[in-house]
């Protein structure tokens, strides 16, 4: 593992032991993890801020395009580890994907019976981000093709809008994160599933789409919009799921953090 990220994540746990610590001696009251996530934000924060006083210069990414291959679908595997990720559409009709990466791009993509897989990562081993380098990527895909979507990320903000894309399913699995997701708004039937941390995790349902919404948490606050009435348990669900022509099949399974589904 990086030595940078070890650092980064031992600062984690050093402040999770402390107030572990000041639970048993009395001299706090409550839930720890009541006082963890904003001292985890705030941290978070920090390192961000320390970040760019540190960036000595503007660091420019690698452009990059990948081919569509003939292909009449896709799927994507993102493995971002950490800094800020951004997602639309855009890609051209001969694209699966152009954009911009921070700290290179290495990938592989091949064909198999008209479905082409495109798998990412940065081209140098960086597990997680640090003050002063840039992980930054920003990437287009194509929107005309139906696509199956699967992010992997540490510490990351990530603003995704997927609203025009014909995403089937999407597969996300993020740690200490910031995440704004817009889901799409015409492409039929789309399963998604969310993994995270300590995170905050903001999900745009557009008009007009249903959706099915369950919810696993361990100390998270939830606020799902009374558009998606809850149904027992963690489940919410549009009253036209059955009927609708687009839908959401969502399962959200998160740690620490604040979900928010409108």
């Amino acid at each position: 593992m990086h030595r940078r990220g070890n650092l980064f994540w031992g600062v984690i746990l050093i402040v999770l032991a402390a107030l572990l610590l000041l639970k048993q001696m009395g001299l706090i009251a409550g839930d720890i993890f009541g006082y963890f996530w904003p001292l985890l934000i705030i941290a978070f924060g920090v390192w961000l801020i320390v970040g760019f006083f540190l960036r000595k210069r503007p660091i420019e990414g690698e452009q990059a395009s990948i081919p569509l291959e003939g292909a009449t679908s896709a799927y994507v595997k993102l493995d971002h580890g950490a800094g800020r990720l951004t997602l639309h559409s855009g890609a051209g009709p001969d694209e699966i994907i152009n954009g911009t990466f921070g700290n290179g791009l290495s990938y592989k993509s091949h064909v198999e019976r008209g479905r082409l897989e495109v798998k990412l990562r940065t081209s140098r081993q960086v597990w997680a981000w640090w003050p002063g380098e840039s992980l930054d990527w920003d990437i287009r895909l194509n929107p005309d093709i139906p696509l199956s979507l699967k992010i992997d990320s540490g510490a990351s903000a990530s603003i995704l809008d997927l609203s025009d894309l014909k995403l089937t399913d999407l597969d996300i699995d993020t740690g200490a994160s910031s995440t704004e997701l817009t889901l799409p708004a015409n492409a039929g039937n789309t399963h998604v599933d969310i993994d995270t941390g300590a995170s905050s995790l903001k999900v745009s349902v557009p008009l007009g789409v249903a959706a099915s919404i369950r919810v696993k948490t361990g100390i998270a606050s939830v606020n799902i919009n009374p558009r998606f009435p809850r149904l027992d348990g963690g489940l919410y669900q549009s009253t036209d799921y059955g009927t609708a022509a687009n839908r959401v099949d969502m399962t959200i399974d998160a740690g620490v953090g604040s979900i928010e589904v409108n």
